[in-house]
């Protein structure tokens, strides 16, 4: 089930980039045949900020927010779990904030009844929705990992890490461009 979570979640974030580049294709038709595309801009923001809090959660399960790891890769085994365990403990309780404060922006939007400026004004609420939601997605992802980092099982996203170029490589470039052995010796 958390796996379809983080799937949902980037498919809505894909899913609003490319409703992004049909609003913008429409305006551009419509300015070639005589025509404007009301509030383009302004759906094409909206979209964009769903999709941008859409992704938070599948991108940090994937692996793909920038981490600064070279310190806590230097320490010792001993350390480096239970440092990671702090950095997600203040990165939970940071989204718990965010989380709070979004979904409160978007209540108070809809009590308020505040609508967009622009050709077509909507009820704000609307498209602060995604952000409330994606950063709920977000928190929940960071919770996952620092659940599996507590029980002792190494994060979804640090298994991601070793498929990268690695240090060591970038260390020794002599290892990197030495010929690679054929898999009849590797079997062997």
């Amino acid at each position: 089930m958390k796996r379809a979570l983080y799937l949902l979640s980037g498919g809505l974030s894909g899913f609003f980039i490319v409703l992004i580049m049909l609003i913008i294709l429409a305006q551009i038709i419509g300015r070639m045949m005589g025509f404007i595309v009301p509030s383009a801009e302004d759906f094409s923001g909206y979209a964009l900020a769903a999709s941008t809090f859409f992704g938070l959660a599948y991108t940090f399960r994937e692996g793909g927010h920038i981490r600064v790891n070279l310190a806590i890769q230097r320490l010792p085994e001993s350390l480096q779990r239970p440092l990671e365990t702090l950095v997600l403990t203040l990165a939970f309780l940071l989204l718990c904030f965010c989380s709070y404060y979004c979904t409160y922006m978007v209540w108070e939007s809809y009590d308020f009844e505040e609508v967009t400026h622009g050709y077509i004004p909507i009820p704000l609420w609307i498209p602060q929705v995604p952000l409330a939601i994606g950063m709920i997605a977000f928190n929940l992802a960071v919770l996952d990992s620092l659940i599996d980092n507590i029980r002792g099982i190494t994060p979804h996203y640090k298994q991601l890490e070793g498929e990268d170029a690695s240090l060591e490589l970038i260390e020794d470039p002599d290892e990197a461009t030495a010929p690679q052995a054929s898999s009849k010796e590797r079997a062997k």
